[in-house]
């Protein structure tokens, strides 16, 4: 197994078939909070998350669907959009409100990571609650090209995707060293994504706090419940997989 790791979506390389050298599976993270909120969503029963990049694309395709079957999360610049049922916030996620609906969804830049890998065979969403239910999936599926790929804070690096990216892999090589089955890293940013969960691992609220995204989220409120609910690693088994272009369930 090759890991590759990409911090933004503007870095990710051209989407080629496995066959011509590209990736059979892609691993997107956006830690504070679209992908938190995503694993939350689908753990306390949502029956689908919807992603859009594009907000007039939701609202068409919410429209279409059946109202009580149905709730929009929309997040720009860290607050919930007027008139949106749900902002970006996994602890706003309960089983009462979210049980057996479809979540038409769209962040800053989470969204957009998506956009860009939708098309690799097997595209999975990855925090540091689903660390090494993720790395086992990937493992028991035999992906042999898997990129990881961060969402940043529009277009920029951010600290706390590196650190789940580095989570993520490094759950991928303590599997890869008890198993028969080799795996390596493959380009520098995946070494630099490991070195910060090395860094920051005993301390990882420490690490979304420092993080300019942290930064800007406490200087817009108090969010102390989603720090702590998107710092804790591997309370989740949940492993949300695109069933259709844009559509994320549970596997």
């Amino acid at each position: 197994m090759q890991i590759s790791y990409y911090a933004t979506s503007e870095t990710v390389p051209e989407v080629l078939p496995p066959a011509e050298g590209g990736p059979d599976a892609a691993v997107v993270i956006d830690v504070l909070r679209a992908t938190t909120t995503i694993a939350f969503s689908l753990e306390r029963g949502a029956e689908a998350v919807e992603a859009f990049a594009d907000l007039a694309k939701l609202e068409a395709a919410a429209s279409a669907w059946p109202q009580q079957s149905r709730l929009r999360a929309g997040e720009r610049g860290g607050k919930r959009i007027d008139g949106y049922d749900l902002g970006n916030s996994p602890v706003a996620i309960t089983p009462e409100l979210v049980s057996g609906k479809r979540i038409f969804m769209s962040t800053t830049n989470g969204t957009r990571s998506l956009a860009a890998v939708k098309a690799v065979p097997l595209l999975l969403t990855a925090c540091l609650p689903n660390r090494t239910a993720v790395a086992t999936s990937l493992w028991q599926k035999q992906c042999e090209k898997v990129w990881i790929v961060g969402s940043g804070w529009e277009g920029d690096y951010s600290l706390e995707d590196s650190l789940a990216a580095g989570a993520v892999a490094a759950a991928l090589l303590t599997i890869a060293a008890a198993s028969q089955r080799p795996a390596r890293i493959a380009n520098d940013e995946m070494y630099v994504a490991l070195a910060v969960w090395h860094q920051w691992a005993q301390d990882t609220e420490g690490c979304l706090r420092a993080a300019s995204h942290g930064q800007r989220l406490m200087g817009i409120g108090n969010h102390d419940a989603d720090f702590a609910c998107c710092a804790s690693v591997d309370s989740l088994q949940i492993v949300p997989f695109q069933a259709e272009p844009g559509v994320l369930k549970a596997s």
